[in-house]
């Protein structure tokens, strides 16, 4: 029997796939737990829409992505600490502080999608890249002066 898997069901299938799986298996413990439905033309129909608008909500998260990308680039913000000699910082600037930063220029930008391999130690200009989707990543300029 041809049925459509609402969930992950270990070993058997993932989500929205459709798979050939005994009667006894489908009619007993797939269709009365919710797991799966019987892939019938409406089903079908039902899962075929879903992808496609699935797919589409992912290409519109991916334009407003590059959007952000080109406004984040063309952006600079500046951050004060204390200094001391040969330009080292006594703390350091971490995504907390950029990502603060950003929200008060008008950006939405969630501290964990600030790639910083090190807090910045050191006065002057850091390029800083912003994860803002699996395949766009923009590079924030970001200048740290002495307070």
């Amino acid at each position: 029997m041809k049925v459509i898997f609402l969930e992950d069901v270990k070993g058997k299938g993932k989500a929205g796939e459709v798979k050939n799986v005994s009667e006894g298996y489908a009619r007993n413990y797939l269709l009365p737990k919710n797991l799966a439905v019987e892939a019938n033309k409406g089903n079908l129909k039902q899962l075929e829409n879903k992808k496609h608008s699935e797919e589409k909500r992912a290409q519109e998260e991916l334009a407003e992505a590059k959007v952000l990308k080109e406004k984040l680039e063309k952006t600079e913000i500046t951050l004060s600490a204390k200094s001391g000699e040969g330009g080292r910082l006594f703390g350091s600037i971490t995504s907390k502080q950029i990502a603060q930063e950003l929200k008060q220029k008008g950006f939405k930008v969630d501290k964990r999608k600030i790639e910083l391999s090190d807090p910045i130690r050191t006065l002057g200009y850091t390029d800083v890249p912003i994860k803002l989707h699996h395949d766009v990543t923009a590079v924030l300029k970001v200048h740290v002066k002495e307070q």
